[in-house]
Order: C-alpha cells, then structure tokens, then sequence
C-alpha cells in the first residue's frame, strides 16, 4: 500500500466519517428487528455496520499484535458461526444468554488488561479512565457469571427452580456487593494492587452468580433483557475509557433497548424489576391438581377427531402458543394447521403474551420461522377484546399466561399478572403432554372451567392428527 493510501486510510476524518455510517447502519438494523417480515434484513444491515466499525477501530496507527487480532477473529468466527447456525429454536433462549454472557467476559477482561497496561491506573490515567474502566469491569463480570447461570438453567444443567440461601440470600448479595464497590473505589484512588482488583472481579462474580440462582424460570424472559442491558452498559462505559465511538453507541443502544424491554417486560408481569432480581419466584414445573392434590376436581379429555370438528366449524381460532410449543418444535405443524382451516374459510389469529416462552419475543421467533404472517399475530392488549366473539381458544404449551388465578386469586403469586383471557372465549381446547404446572409453579383453574377440553400428548403430533382429520372431514 502506497505511504498516500496509508495517510488516508489512517485520516482520522477518513476514520470518524466509517463511524458515523456505521452508526446510522446500526440505527437502522435496529428499525429492521421491529417486525419478522424485516428482522433478517436489519440483522445483515447491522453485521454490516459493526464490520465497518471494526475496520475503523483498527485504522489507527500504531495498532499492533496483528497475529493475536487475527487469531482471535478466527477463533471467534470458528465458533460462532456453527454455533448460530446449528442451534435449534428450542435452544434460541440459551444462546441468547450464552452470547451475552461472552459479550460480558470480553468488557471485564478489556478493563483488567487497562488496569494492567496503565500500572494500576498510575497518576497518568485520567479519572474518568479508571472510574469507567472499573464500572465496565464489575457489570461485565456480573453479566458473565449471570448469563452463564441462566444458560445452565435453560439448558437444564442447573434446576430451574429457584436456588437460594434463604434468609440468608440478601444479606450475602448485600455485603459482597459492598466489598465490590469497596475494592472499585480504592482501585480508583490509586491502589495498584491487582489483587485488589481481582477480588474486585471475584465479588462482582459471586454476586452475579447469586443474583441469578435464585430466579426461577417464570421470571427468565425478564432475566435475559436485563443481562443483556448490562452488557451493553458495561460496553458502553468501556468505550468511553478506551476513546472508542463504536462501543460507546453500540452500547448505549444495546443498553437501553435492554432496560426499555426489561420494564416492558416487568409490567407485564406486574411485578417489579426489584421482586424479580431478589428471585424466589417460579422453577420447575410440579404436580398440579389434576395429578392427585385436588380429587374433586376434574378435567374434560378430549381427541384429536373431535377437536377437529370443532375448529372445522368454528368462525375465528385463536391459537395461543407457549413453551410447550417450543419444546415440541410444533410451530411447523401449527403452520400447517392454519393452512388447512383457512382453506375451510375460518378466521385464525394468535394472541402473544409478552413473556410467553423463555426469552423477549420467543414465540414471535418461533412462528416468524415457519412463516406465520406477521399481520396473524396479535399483541396482548389488542387480541384480548377478540376473546369474547372467538369460537375455539387453541392453547398450545401455555400455561402461566392463560391463568384466571391472575384475576380471581388475590393469595396466588400471579396475582395482578396481565394474562391472555382466553376463559372469554366460548370453547377452549388446551394441548399438554400432562396436568404438570407451568414455570410459575401454579396450577390452573382454566383446566377445570365446563368449557375447557385437555388434548394430552406431545403437541406437533397432537397437531398433526388434528390436521389429519381435518383433511378427512
């Protein structure tokens, strides 16, 4: 390359100028991930954008250890690329923490190598260097250690249900949150201890792991948005240390898409983001009342024929998917069974919760894979007006969103939860492979109400035999 190309490449016009596109790249990936119909192309824009970023953070002069750079995009490309392309959508959610979570591994390590290079933040650091450098380095450890308990949740390494210490729990969160904080502000005043800032990074992991565990699965939709806030907060504080305009807006975008989801999806719980870290809420599922802990009560089965009749006959379905969906990967399957009554003349739609499922916008994902118009799928507040003139409530895998419990039982602990009310409608046909509760550990007394049938068995095939009938009928 000739010394001219090297002056321009290395411009810092010529540089700022990459930003500012792939800024605006960024902002407009973000625009693309509002609706199915455009998310693939707003990835592409996105990946676009942080490729030019990337360019322009290495432009500079003076960058070196090229051989490193270049191992550690081959590594990470070696990894990720498989990794994105062969994970199922059943396991879409641990990814999502999984990635984070490495996400937050890279900022704690970038701001202990910052502490290493500038000797323990020596009297040449700015202030602002050391205090931003330490923030980035206790909420990327946090977001690592957290993601990663929420992976092994997810992916059934560790329980779902709820892991604490008891009385024990908060107090524990308390002091190892103030020796973080502690260790960060004698870092900051000019200890150059590394041990110091290690133990910094070993609370601020215990604290992320003991912040995780003792949430339970009803509570990780939220859970893995608020990581992921952290993540882009922890980013964003690491570019202001390191001078780097692409972390700075890619964090501040991720970190506040984060915080906004996670209120939203807070809200719709109905429970605050406070209850929701202090954990203690939802796991496992357990035996319901249908098993044996209620005998007078008792439910309506049903079979696939006659389920079929009473769709064929129907003027508007409401399919209302949840994790039992998921787990199934019936999503095809219910595609399919839309085809065949719309071909009959009946109306269908799906009604979304948003927090069905184990991650923001789960069954949105799911469905948008097998090509379920995006029109078809209707938010809470708008598809529960249509409840009361809906024929048949097809409830596929979801348990703790259909729960009447919300509004009837003030001493249940979803009380006050904004649900699906799919009681509204005249008939409901609900799909489980047993009377086990959902991730909230409640039962439900929607199984049990005279308009109710159970349709037990493993959901894509219990899907499929409907279709079969329906093509016989």
């Amino acid at each position: 390359m000739t010394p001219l190309a090297t002056s321009f490449l290395q411009n810092q016009n010529f540089i700022d100028a990459l930003y500012i596109v792939a800024f605006g790249l960024f902002v407009l990936g973000l625009m693309g991930l509002t609706g199915p119909g455009t998310a693939v192309r707003g990835n592409r824009v996105a990946a676009v954008g942080m490729g030019l970023a990337v360019i322009a953070t290495l432009l500079p002069p003076g960058i070196g250890n090229w051989g490193l750079i270049a191992l550690g995009v081959a590594v990470g490309t070696a990894v990720g690329i498989p990794a994105a392309r062969n994970v199922k959508m059943t396991q879409m959610p641990q990814m999502v923490a999984l990635f984070n979570g490495v996400g937050g591994g890279a900022v704690f390590l970038i701001a202990w190598a910052e502490f290493r290079n500038s000797g323990g933040f020596g009297a040449g650091t700015p202030t602002y260097v050391a205090i931003f450098s330490l923030f980035a380095a206790i909420v990327g450890s946090v977001s690592f250690w957290g993601s990663n308990i929420a992976f092994g949740k997810l992916q059934g390494l560790l329980p779902g249900r709820p892991i604490t210490l008891g009385g024990a729990q908060q107090p524990l969160n308390f002091v190892l949150g103030i020796l973080t904080i502690a260790a960060a502000v004698d870092s900051a005043a000019g200890a150059h201890s590394e041990a110091i800032f290690i133990g910094m990074l070993v609370c601020a992991a215990l604290l992320g792991n003991f912040v995780v565990l003792p949430i339970g699965g009803a509570d990780m939709p939220v859970v893995i948005s608020l990581l992921n806030a952290f993540t882009g907060l922890s980013a964003a504080a690491t570019g202001i240390a390191l001078n780097n305009p692409a972390m700075i807006v890619a964090g501040m975008i991720v970190g506040a898409s984060g915080s906004i989801l996670t209120n939203l999806m807070a809200t719709a719980m109905n429970r605050s983001i406070l209850a929701i870290i202090a954990g203690g809420f939802g796991g496992e599922v357990a035996l319901g009342a249908g098993d044996g802990a209620d005998g007078d009560r008792s439910v309506r089965s049903t079979s696939p024929a006659d389920a079929a009749i009473q769709l064929a006959y129907a003027r508007l379905v409401v399919v209302v998917p949840g994790y039992g969906m998921a787990v199934a990967q019936a999503q095809h399957t219910v595609r399919e069974l839309q085809r065949a009554l719309e071909a009959r003349g009946v109306e269908v739609e799906y009604a979304i919760h948003p927090v069905a499922g184990r991650m923001p916008g789960h069954m949105n994902v799911l469905l948008a894979e097998a090509d379920v118009p995006y029109e078809q799928l209707k938010e809470m507040d708008d598809i529960n007006p249509e409840f009361q003139r809906t024929d048949v409530a097809l409830v596929i895998g979801a348990n703790d969103v259909t729960n009447p419990a919300a509004n009837t039982q003030p001493d249940s602990p979803i009380y006050g939860m904004p649900i699906l009310e799919v009681s509204n409608a005249r008939s409901v046909i609900v799909l489980k492979r047993s009377m086990n509760t959902g991730f909230a550990g409640v039962d439900n007394p929607l199984f049990y109400d005279e308009k109710t049938q159970l349709l037990f068995g493993d959901a894509k095939s219990s899907v499929g035999e409907v279709v079969e009938e329906l093509k016989g009928l």
